[in-house]
């Protein structure tokens, strides 16, 4: 098994293990947010495990079509429907999903009909600009674009919300660091550019996704790990807390 492939499997089995523990949690307290983040993982997963494909056996049009699709388009915008139903409750959670899904939808089909531009090489990962035309490519950039704005903004916003209300509490200290590995770990997840200007397109998509996906887990398992009464006594006692961050917002980021 080459570096490309075994880093690959790895991002997979990860993405899956964070992806079933979400799902765990949203079947104990269906909260949105768990379902959102369980589904985008699940999509983490599924690009991951094409990649191994990938990799591992030769590139073939249905193979790079699933991991363009789930690794370039429709992952990251799931990830920040979790943000949106934490800081934009229910309703305005609700909406996005329902757009989400039908520009997601309308992706995957074009994604499935769009023609190769040039033919697909087999023992290497293309980009998008090489064998797709524009439309594809619209949809992995501003779809990939917007996703990472939002999460990346909402969790420096939480980060900023949590240390205001729970400032000198050590468990609201341990949220500010859980956000701020959930955002640089989207970050990374979204840097397999830079790496590729480094290394082959395969290895430096396969190292961004398991260290992103990895700090992403981390992340999660620091808010898991803050107790509950001491968050939520920090975050009600600031003054506009309630009014600026739900108090499920903390209470559910940790667990």
């Amino acid at each position: 098994m080459n570096v490309q492939t075994a880093a690959a499997v790895g991002s997979a089995l990860l993405s899956l293990a964070f992806a079933m523990l979400t799902f765990e949690r949203w079947l104990a307290r269906r909260r949105r947010h768990e379902l959102m983040w369980s589904i985008a993982l699940l999509m983490f997963a599924v690009a991951a495990a094409a990649l191994a494909a990938g990799a591992g056996t030769g590139w073939n049009g249905p193979v790079f079509r699933i991991f363009f699709l789930f690794g370039a388009i429709a992952n990251v915008p799931f990830l920040a429907l979790g943000t949106v139903y934490l800081l934009g409750g229910r309703r305005v959670g609700d909406f996005a999903t329902a757009g989400v899904a039908v520009v997601t939808a309308f992706a995957a089909g074009v994604v499935t009909v769009a023609p190769f531009t040039a033919p697909l090489p087999h023992d290497r990962l293309a980009q998008g600009s090489d064998v797709f035309g524009p439309l594809p490519r619209v949809f992995a950039g501003v779809a990939s674009g917007a996703g990472a704005l939002v999460v990346v903004g909402g969790a420096l916003w939480s980060v900023w919300r949590i240390r205001t209300a729970g400032r000198g509490n050590a468990a609201a200290r341990r949220l500010v660091v859980s956000n701020g590995l959930i955002a640089l770990g989207t970050l990374i997840t979204g840097a397999s550019g830079i790496l590729n200007s480094v290394l082959n397109e395969m290895t430096g998509f396969a190292v961004a996704l398991a260290v992103g996906i990895a700090v992403i887990f981390a992340g999660f398992l620091v808010a898991a790990a803050a107790p509950r009464p001491v968050v939520t006594a920090a975050l009600d006692a600031a003054p506009d807390a309630g009014a600026s961050l739900p108090s499920r917002t903390a209470v559910t980021a940790r667990r």
